[in-house]
């Protein structure tokens, strides 16, 4: 396996940490959670045959700090970010992203301002419970989740936000290392105090969305029906592209990677124009 490159993108407010791998078109992929880019790797990996793969560690995580540690977080700021890192990486053609949870949330917003700067983006499960005609139920299971945090700490959160998902758990295909698994972990407080309350809050702008032609929402076998699957279903007929089932859960990219990969091949070039063949895409615009 080649180690990925590393690079810093300064930006208002904060260092950004990512990292790339492959050569062609840029795939820009967005993690959820604490921020970590870790769980993305054996994907990654699979995908850097056919693009440009960058993983953006989002502003406040572990290798992301930010200027002012107590600065409110933004979906739009994330997405401003993210289109930083595509000016970057690929001035002169749009990118393809994925995003997972609340990096699809900031995926949402990349490509409902910036169409013009995304060929295709798959939002794979994120929470925008803003969408579901009983938002009010989940708006409340995610208050509950930031009080648990704020009385009790991560467990007791993780805990809530495991119940209100009533999702099956999934066992990663390649354990995080040690150094990864750290990172992780001193990401959850941030992700949970900071990003959880504002980023379940935002309302996805679904006609740019539509008319953009540019989203595949998607979601997982095992999570279909539940919690982390509705919005994307939701979204899926609120942006007349209903959503496609991936392989696994919520992480199924980190439980399944090689199947994962595949799949996501498939929906970022699915217009027709790329022949997939058992290796996977023979030829990209």
């Amino acid at each position: 396996m080649d180690e990925p490159s590393t690079g810093t993108l300064r930006v208002p407010g904060a260092a950004l940490h990512y990292e790339t791998r492959g050569e062609g078109p840029l795939l820009l992929m967005l993690p959820g959670g604490s921020g970590v880019g870790e769980p993305f790797d054996g994907m990654a990996e699979r995908l850097a045959a056919h693009f440009t793969v960058a993983v953006l560690e989002p502003r406040g995580a572990p290798r992301s700090p930010l200027d002012d540690p107590d600065a409110e977080q933004s979906v739009e700021e994330h997405a401003d970010d993210a289109l930083r890192l595509i000016d970057l990486l690929s001035p002169d053609a749009p990118a393809s992203v994925f995003g997972s949870s609340s990096g699809a949330i900031t995926a949402l917003a990349l490509t409902a301002h910036r169409p013009d700067r995304v060929r295709r983006t798959v939002a794979h499960e994120p929470p925008v419970v803003e969408v579901l005609p009983d938002a009010d139920r989940h708006r409340r299971m995610f208050d509950e989740v930031h009080r648990a945090f704020r009385s009790g700490g991560v467990e007791a959160a993780i805990a809530v936000m495991a119940e209100g998902f009533d999702a099956p758990a999934e066992a990663p295909a390649r354990p995080p290392g040690p150094e990864a698994m750290a990172r992780m972990h001193a990401g959850m407080p941030f992700f949970l105090d900071r990003i959880v309350p504002r980023f379940t809050r935002f309302v996805p702008d679904t006609e740019a969305l539509r008319a953009s032609g540019r989203l595949v929402p998607a979601h997982g076998a095992a999570t279909r029906g539940r919690l982390p699957a509705r919005p994307a279903e939701r979204l899926g007929d609120l942006v007349a592209h209903p959503s496609t089932e991936l392989p696994g859960g919520h992480l199924g990219y980190t439980a399944h990677p090689e199947e994962f990969a595949e799949a996501l091949l498939r929906l970022l070039l699915e217009d027709g124009r790329c022949p997939v063949g058992t290796d996977g895409i023979t030829d990209l615009p």
